[in-house]
C-alpha cells in the first residue's frame, strides 16, 4: 500500500496485510499531560470522521477494550527528543514519543495514513526523528498581503502537520504599535491581541512563534512619514546595488542615537507578546549606509564596521528584553573578518534564493568564528504567478 507522507519518515517499513478499524476503537493516552490529551484529542476528532461510530478516549495502561486499541505514551528511551516511534500491527496501533512534540508528530503521522486509507490501514512501523532541531518558516506578512488571524491559525495547522516548528510573521509596519498609529494605519496589522491568540495555538501544536521586526533596512514604510524622516540614513534616496535608484529613505541612520531610541521603543512593545526567547531582527540590505548622514563616518570607518558596531548596539537592545538576537547575515559578510566580534549567543541568518547560492562558503565564515547560524532559503514564488520551481527545489536542496 502506496503512501505519501511529509516529511519522508528516516526509516519505515511496511508488511503484507492491513488493520481494519471498527468501531469500538478506543484511544488510551497513559498518564496524560495536556500536551498529550490535545495530541490525543486532535487524533480522536479524525478518526470519528473516518471511521464513525463510538469512538472513545480513556486514559491507563490497563483499560480492556472490545475494539482496535490506539495506545499514546511517551518514553524518552524509546526515541530521542522530538523522535517517535509508530507502529501499525494486527492488534492495534501504537505510538510512542521521545518527549511531548515526538508525540505530536506521531500523531500527524498517523492522521496522514488515515487520511490516504480511511479504516483499512497498513501495517507499518515507522521510526522518526529530525534531522535539524529547528525548522521554520517565514512569512512576510508587510508587502501588501496581511492575511486574517483566521488564515494564520491554518496555516499553524498545516506547518504543524509537517512537522515545522518555528514561524516567524516578517513585520515592517504591520503590528499596531499604540504609540505610532500612523505607521500601520489602512495597513491591517496584527494587533497584541492577535499574536497572543496566535503564540497560544502555536504552543499548542510545537510551534514557536517568533517575533520578527526589521530594525535597519527596510523601514521605508515608517521613515516616508513626516514624524519619522529625521531618522533615515538618506531621506532623499540612494543608489542600490542592484544598478537602480532607491527614491526616497529606505534605512535608519546608523550613527544617530535615536535610531537606538526608537528601536528599544518598538521592543518593549512588542516583545512581551511572544513566549519565544528568540527575536529577528532582520537588519538586512542596508545599501544605503554612507550615502546620507553617515557619510562622513563612513569614510573614515568603513561601512561594514558602521554597520557591525549599530548591530551590536542593537543586540544590547534585545539581550536587555531576555532574548536571543537572530540576525540576516548579507551585510557583515562584507568583511568577514569582523564576524568574530559578534557575540557567541547570536544566530545569524544565511539568507540566499538562488539555485546556486553559495550556502557552504558563506555558512563557513560563521562556523569558523563560533556563531551559530540557520541556513534560510527561499521559495522563489516573489513576482510572479505561479513560482520558479525549479530554482525554488534546487535552491532548498
Amino acid at each position: 500500500m502506496e503512501l505519501c507522507l511529509l516529511p519522508t519518515p528516516a526509516r519505515m517499513k511496511v508488511d503484507a496485510g492491513s488493520l481494519h478499524l471498527d468501531d469500538a476503537l478506543v484511544v488510551v493516552s497513559p498518564s496524560p499531560t495536556d500536551q498529550t490529551l490535545f495530541s490525543a484529542q486532535q487524533l480522536l476528532c479524525v478518526l470519528r470522521k473516518q471511521v464513525g461510530g463510538a469512538v472513545k478516549l480513556v486514559a491507563g495502561d490497563a483499560v480492556k477494550t472490545g475494539g482496535t486499541p490506539i495506545r499514546l505514551g511517551i518514553d524518552a528511551s524509546a526515541a530521542p527528543s522530538q523522535g517517535y516511534q509508530l507502529h501499525i500491527r494486527h492488534d492495534g496501533i501504537v505510538v510512542i514519543g521521545g518527549d511531548e512534540a515526538g508525540l505530536f508528530y506521531a500523531v500527524q503521522t498517523l492522521i496522514q495514513i488515515l487520511r490516504q486509507k480511511h479504516n483499512r490501514l497498513p501495517l507499518v512501523h515507522i521510526e522518526d526523528a529530525p534531522e535539524f532541531p529547528a525548522r521554520g518558516v517565514m512569512l512576510d506578512i508587510s508587502r501588501d498581503k496581511v492575511p486574517t488571524l483566521q488564515t494564520l491559525l491554518d496555516l499553524v495547522d498545516l506547518l504543524a502537520s509537517w512537522k515545522i516548528n518555528q514561524l516567524q510573521l516578517y513585520m515592517e509596519h504591520t503590528f499596531a504599535y499604540s504609540q505610532h498609529p500612523e505607521a500601520w494605519a489602512n495597513a491591517s496589522p496584527m494587533s497584541a491581541e492577535d499574536v497572543l491568540r496566535l503564540d497560544t495555538y502555536c504552543r499548542q501544536r510545537h510551534v514557536e512563534l517568533v517575533p520578527n521586526q526589521n530594525s535597519f533596512g527596510h523601514m521605508e514604510r515608517w521613515l516616508r512619514l513626516p514624524r519619522y524622516i529625521d531618522l533615515a540614513e538618506a531621506p532623499d534616496g540612494a543608489d542600490t546595488d542592484w544598478g537602480y535608484r532607491w527614491e526616497g529613505p529606505f534605512s535608519l541612520c546608523p550613527t544617530d542615537p535615536r535610531s537606538l531610541e526608537f528601536l528599544k521603543g518598538l521592543y518593549a512593545e512588542l516583545l512581551p507578546n511572544f513566549r519565544s526567547r528568540l527575536f529577528n531582527v532582520g537588519c538586512d540590505e542596508t545599501f544605503d549606509i554612507g550615502q546620507g548622514k553617515s557619510k562622513a563616518i563612513v569614510e573614515r570607518r568603513g561601512k561594514t564596521r558602521v554597520y557591525v558596531d549599530f548591530l551590536l548596539e542593537i543586540h544590547k537592545l534585545v539581550k536587555a528584553n531576555g532574548r536571543t538576537m537572530m540576525f540576516w547575515g548579507d551585510i557583515i559578510k562584507h568583511q568577514p573578518e569582523l564576524i568574530p566580534e559578534l557575540p557567541k549567543e547570536i544566530i545569524a541568518l544565511e539568507w540566499g534564493y538562488e539555485a546556486k547560492h553559495p550556502f557552504d562558503k558563506d555558512c563557513a565564515h560563521f562556523a569558523n568564528a563560533g556563531i551559530p547560524f540557520y541556513v534560510c532559503p527561499g521559495t522563489s514564488t516573489w513576482n510572479t504567478f505561479a513560482g520558479r520551481t525549479d530554482n525554488c527545489l534546487e535552491n532548498l536542496r
